[in-house]
């Protein structure tokens, strides 16, 4: 394969590869279509199926006969919060963590060993007068080593937001598998939140609000994409050159 053919074949994959990028010169980020994540929610698994137990059949409520006041959700005093396959719940994220982690590790180790032969048949004297060596020690052995360490870890985060989901199965169990996504875009930049998780409809409140910590197997992503999200992304080039380098 020529020199030429191969340089023609490595700009069409460049360019193949770019192909999205240069789609989006001068315009701004699109909107995802609704219930169409570009990172979808993780699906429930099988193993999590397995484990729900069904509840045991609860009776109908009771409605009452003749009453003025209509009794389910849609009444004034019914129970609005998330219970079924549609239904629309908040959550609220309130991440403000902190940890520091410090080790350090320090090893010395040394030895030495001497060996002399003082007379062997006369040969120490022999080999002293013939060869010109000194046998006194015969042989000597030493070695020492060292090793350090000191590793350092320290995270902060702060995160507030609310975002509304909703519920897309309900395991046999009764808990309720959500999932949701909300796009902000400000001139060239687009805010992307999703949350997905499984919720138990008794850590629901009466505000029809549940916090992200009673959430199962939850999955938060914030993120976004636009001109500055593009900026701050090496090079396709650079990404190779750092994964094949070997120093």
């Amino acid at each position: 394969m020529s020199l030429a053919r191969s340089c023609l074949i490595l700009a069409a994959l460049t360019l193949a590869g770019c192909a999205d990028r240069l789609n989006n010169v001068g315009k701004e980020p699109e909107f995802t279509a609704p219930g169409n994540a570009v990172r979808p929610a993780p699906p429930v698994t099988a193993q999590r199926r397995a484990i729900a137990t069904p509840p045991q059949p609860t009776p109908p409520p009771g409605y009452a006969v003749a009453s003025l006041w209509r009794s389910g959700p849609d009444s004034l005093f019914g129970d609005r919060r998330a219970q079924s396959v549609g239904d629309i719940l908040t959550v609220v994220i309130e991440i403000d963590d902190e940890a520091s982690i410090s080790n350090a590790t320090e090893r010395n180790r040394s030895a030495s060993e001497d060996v002399s032969v003082s007379a062997l048949v006369g040969l120490p004297s022999l080999v002293d007068d013939v060869f010109g060596i000194d046998t006194d020690p015969a042989a000597g052995i030493g070695s020492s080593s060292a090793s350090s360490g000191d590793g350092k870890v320290t995270r902060n985060e702060q995160i507030t937001l609310r975002i509304a989901v909703t519920v897309v199965d309900q395991l046999p169990n009764g808990h309720l598998v959500v999932a949701g996504n909300q796009e902000v875009r400000v001139n060239y930049e687009l805010r992307d939140l999703q949350v997905a998780g499984i919720v138990r409809p008794e850590d629901i409140s009466r505000r029809n609000e549940i916090t992200y910590d009673k959430m199962a197997e939850a999955r938060i992503a914030y993120g976004g994409r636009g001109q500055i999200y593009d900026v701050q992304q090496p090079r396709y080039g650079q990404q190779v050159v750092d994964i094949l380098m070997p120093f």
